[in-house]
């Protein structure tokens, strides 16, 4: 019998960080509207909407419970704000090691099989990959214990680099270490020396790198700023790019992650999961049900 790859839709919750940095939504309430308003039940947390919960069993608890209400499966925690993976200052990246601890404990209470982690330092793309490799190892290693995977996203600077990246989860060479390819971030420089702020002057051919990374992917972010009215998504070919997925032969988790301002959030999501839909229907790429 021929394998036939197929992947599963999930919901990241940046997709509504405007809606939680307002107020008008909280961390507990996302799986439940994920669920019954976009019949979605896989979903993707960002800490920074539960920072001081990595603890509290409790609130975990209660977020847990929710999720088994209403037949959510929690997938991964994106990771910001904790310290640079990648410091070249080893007092500092061992601080930023141990700030991931508490989250690959959270991970594993509420059934998540995955954080994400970020790459950043400060230095020479040698120097910062080298460092990266040893605070990414030490969290792994932690990470390994618990059945946690560990997985660097392209978030700007080097990391957004496709030869960087690989070349770094490669030295790492550890099975739960793996890379989240997302459709949008792979600019490299910008004219201010910022990681997001200022204009692009430098990027990474973004079909090129989520080639070369699908074998390391343990998690796709499908990400979606500009959708013209007839669905489509005007920055990233999503025929092509889900090709790529598919011609890897992988089966797992893509994550719908609207960023756009001319959609409302509500709006975005559920464009951006009609054009997967879409798509897996033309280019033959079966959505598990």
């Amino acid at each position: 019998m021929n394998f036939k790859p197929q992947f599963e839709i999930s919901l990241a919750e940046w997709s509504f960080h405007k809606a939680l940095q307002s107020g008008k939504m909280n961390n507990l309430e996302f799986p439940v509207i994920a669920k019954k308003q976009f019949d979605i039940h896989i979903v993707e947390y960002v800490n920074q909407f539960f920072k001081d919960k990595a603890t509290d069993r409790k609130y975990l608890a209660e977020l847990l419970q929710r999720c088994k209400d209403n037949g959510v499966k929690n997938h991964l925690i994106m990771i910001d704000g904790e310290g640079d993976m990648g410091s070249t200052k080893n007092a500092e990246r061992l601080k930023a090691v141990e700030n991931h601890y508490k989250w690959v404990d959270a991970a594993k209470f509420l059934g998540c099989i995955t954080i994400r982690v970020n790459a950043h330092g400060e230095g020479t793309a040698e120097d910062v990959q080298s460092a990266a490799v040893d605070g990414i190892g030490q969290l792994a290693e932690y990470a390994s214990k618990a059945g946690i995977n560990i997985i660097i996203e392209n978030h700007g600077g080097m990391s957004s680099n496709g030869d960087w990246l690989l070349a770094l989860v490669k030295r790492v060479n550890k099975k739960n270490v793996g890379i989240l390819p997302d459709f949008g971030n792979f600019c490299i420089r910008r004219d201010s020396g910022q990681l997001y702020s200022g204009k692009c002057i430098e990027e990474y051919d973004k079909y090129k790198a989520v080639k070369m990374w699908m074998p390391y992917a343990k998690g796709v972010s499908a990400k979606t700023i500009n959708i013209d009215s007839s669905g489509n998504c005007q920055e990233t070919d999503y025929n092509r790019m889900m090709k790529i997925i598919k011609d890897a032969n992988f089966s797992g988790y893509v994550g719908i992650e609207y960023e756009g301002d001319t959609l409302t959030e509500e709006e975005g999501v559920k464009a951006t999961k009609l054009l997967l839909q879409k798509v897996s229907k033309e280019i033959g790429y079966a959505i598990k049900a």
